[in-house]
């Protein structure tokens, strides 16, 4: 059953199943042209790993551009892009479809889109970069950096980035929801979109039970500023995004979207229409989920994936903190510190109106994938990214296949 905007509102959907594992790339060089069905004409240019340059062979490459068609019409996805990278076998590369569904300009890969939920990895990241500065500790109480929250001096950060904290999701929230609606382009504080959860009691005591909430990682946000003294946006730039050699991620201070971009349809409306919410203001989701990166080749998400899932900004003890995944209630879905592992695919997708980007990495096979659409309506109670995900992981890795999503609405 479809449910109505307000109850499946702006949480990133969370991978339930078997294909979340980012692959990586073809030879230094490489350049190959690929086009999907009905979608445009893209450039795709690889380097730094030992994919052959001549894609996953024709028939494989066939199948994978059926899938993802098949998918994009029985769901409406105006347009989607597709990377999937895997070392000794080959890459595929596709942008099908549209990025501007009034001009009819092709999706390509170039350019920037806002990536949700995704940006819990990179908090989460920037938080156990002060764990290993021995700044922090998982099991401190938020009450120790935070004043005023629910039962803060038994909710621990770790309990936060594990998605345990019992704290009411402020993106739950009837005003909080009419607010937003009634004026998508306001700016909203960390402080005033967590205050719109904390008037709620507490859902569950702390490690009770998981339950996403965008309100977690905002407070782990706020974490990070307090103990760095720095605003979280330069932290993630100079203690993540600069280690990690990615040039094109960023949070943004505001509605700031660098061109190009596509643009992005949501029906996450009071009305329930459809709109172009390109230009939408992701303040309200700040350090749960208002970075942007890039399309261009996927290169920083690409790159990404594997830091995320090996834990190369980490050292090896704090990495598997982050990767002791706990039962979610959901089969087949484990989640850690702003981490999950679906059936071995292991990374985190984003759901922002308008947008639906899914990034994972598959250790077993060396394996990455990255998915981006300009859209986030569901179809039949699906998130459209999760379709194409498993759609494709049918495909090249039926043994781990991304089956299922779960989405708090």
């Amino acid at each position: 059953m479809r449910r109505t905007p307000s109850r499946r509102l702006f949480a990133a959907t969370l991978l339930v199943a078997s294909v979340l594992a980012p692959m990586t790339a073809t030879p230094a060089g490489a350049v190959h042209a690929v086009s999907g069905p009905g979608g445009s004409l893209a450039a795709a240019r690889h380097g730094e790993d030992d994919c052959p340059p001549d894609g996953l062979g024709p028939e494989l490459t066939a199948r994978l551009d059926k899938a993802v068609a098949d998918v994009r019409e029985q769901a409406g996805i105006p347009g989607v892009v597709v990377g999937l990278w895997m070392p000794g076998k080959g890459s595929y590369v596709r942008a099908t479809g549209v990025a501007d569904k009034v001009t009819r300009e092709p999706m390509a890969t170039d350019g920037f889109v806002r990536i949700g939920s995704e940006t819990k990895t990179f908090t989460v990241t920037a938080l156990l970069k002060l764990v290993d500065d021995h700044r922090i500790r998982l099991d401190d109480p938020i009450s120790r950096y935070i004043h005023g929250v629910p039962n803060g001096h038994r909710i621990t950060l770790r309990h936060l980035a594990e998605m345990r904290s019992g704290l009411f999701p402020y993106t739950s929230d009837p005003d909080f929801i009419h607010d937003l609606l009634s004026d998508p382009e306001r700016s909203f504080t960390p402080e005033e979109a967590l205050a719109y959860g904390f008037k709620h009691r507490n859902t569950f005591k702390p490690g009770a039970q998981f339950e996403y909430s965008n309100s977690n990682l905002v407070l782990l946000g706020l974490v990070v500023e307090k103990v760095s003294r720095q605003p979280l946006a330069d932290f993630l730039r100079n203690r993540v995004l600069r280690p990690a050699h990615l040039r094109r991620t960023f949070l943004p201070s505001g509605p700031e979207f660098p061109e190009p971009h596509p643009r992005g349809y949501t029906n996450q409306t009071l009305s329930g229409a459809v709109v172009d919410s390109t230009d939408w203001n992701p303040s309200w989701a700040w350090a749960a989920g208002a970075m942007i990166s890039d399309l261009h080749d996927l290169h920083d998400l690409r790159r990404w994936a594997k830091i995320l899932a090996t834990g190369e900004l980490l050292s090896p003890e704090t990495q598997a903190q982050r990767l002791k995944t706990l039962p979610t209630g959901h089969p087949g879905l484990g989640y850690g510190l702003g981490i999950f592992d679906a059936n071995g695919w292991i990374g985190h997708n984003g759901s922002i109106p308008g947008y639906e980007t899914v990034t994972v990495y598959l250790p077993e096979r060396d394996a990455t994938l990255v998915i981006m659409l300009n859209t986030d309506i569901t179809s039949q109670g699906q998130e459209p990214s999760t379709l194409v995900a498993r759609a494709v992981t049918a495909v090249v890795t039926p043994d781990h296949v991304y089956d299922g999503a779960v989405q708090p609405r």
